[in-house]
């Protein structure tokens, strides 16, 4: 990205700002039966430090069966989240809201609505959280996406509204030799309206080097999706292979302390907790106080 691009985007001048610390609201699925159950998790996670949560616009809203049923199948469930009211949720636990996770049609077929939900949260931040049943591998399906992506952050611009893109591991798929999606997607599109918050879970769990994401991202990298990844399985084992899992920040085997410098310097504005499954004592907000220690510590 040359100095032109640099300067044209949205978000210059963060760095001077503390870095909001939150989790995803997804890591809450299943503690979201009823109101009540809801609040004292919210009131949990803000008491173990985290000031913000990223909502989803599915789980905000009455979701679709296909959208229970393929979060559960990604052994993410939502719950009953959909039933209760969020914004008195949000106001009774005294939580910020960082961004809002929405998908690219949405968007596409109606911005104002997208923005006007978000500015409801008191975010100016939307999150497209990468492409179902699409083929990363393709060059010239890449490069659509990046033109939707620059057509979609600009009506969302048009709404004073930022828009951000989130990868999993699909993004690493070679389109030609020596380049991936993720490589297209950040030459292809416009700093003016698209950045990035990046999962370096995912990333590592495709054999990524994260610095050399890191560094091409540079200021265009907003937002950090923080996890860490090993397993806590005891031994004897009946093989010397195990299989890894998400796990409680520094419970890992990534090395968040270099990852987390890295971040900082390309200025992020907020790290955010997801831990989707594998949870210590199976319970998503002891996770989230457990991982706490190490956000606290570093930022």
């Amino acid at each position: 990205m040359n100095e032109e691009q640099r300067a044209g985007s949205d978000f210059s001048g963060a760095a001077a700002c503390p870095v909001k610390k939150g989790v995803q609201q997804i890591m809450l699925g299943r503690v979201c039966k009823n109101h009540d159950t809801t609040l004292d998790a919210l009131r949990r996670i803000k008491a173990a430090g985290y000031d913000y949560i990223e909502l989803n616009d599915f789980m905000v809203q009455k979701s679709s069966l296909i959208v229970k049923l393929l979060t559960s199948f990604g052994g993410m469930s939502i719950g009953n989240s959909g039933n209760h009211d969020w914004h008195r949720l949000i106001s009774e636990s005294g939580m910020l809201v960082s961004s809002l996770n929405s998908n690219l049609g949405a968007v596409e077929n109606d911005p104002a609505t997208i923005a006007e939900l978000a500015k409801s949260f008191g975010t100016d931040v939307v999150v497209i959280t990468g492409m179902y049943r699409f083929d990363y591998s393709d060059n010239t399906e890449v490069e659509k996406l990046a033109e939707r992506l620059n057509c979609a952050g600009k009506a969302l611009k048009d709404q004073g509204i930022k828009l951000l893109y989130h990868n999993h591991n699909s993004e690493l798929q070679k389109v030609r030799y020596g380049v991936t999606a993720y490589d297209v997607l950040i030459e292809k599109t416009d700093p003016e309206y698209v950045n990035f918050e990046l999962d370096t879970y995912w990333m590592t769990d495709g054999g990524a080097d994260v610095y050399a994401i890191i560094d091409k991202l540079g200021p265009r990298l907003r937002f950090w999706h923080i996890n860490d990844r090993g397993n806590r399985e005891k031994g004897p084992y009946m093989t010397p292979i195990l299989k890894e899992n998400p796990t409680e920040l520094g419970y890992g085997n990534m090395n968040l302390e270099g990852i987390s410098c890295a971040v900082k310097k390309c200025g992020i504005e907020a790290v955010i907790l997801e831990t989707h499954m594998n949870w210590i004592q199976n319970d998503p907000v002891k996770s989230a106080e457990v991982s706490a220690e190490f956000i606290k510590t570093h930022f």
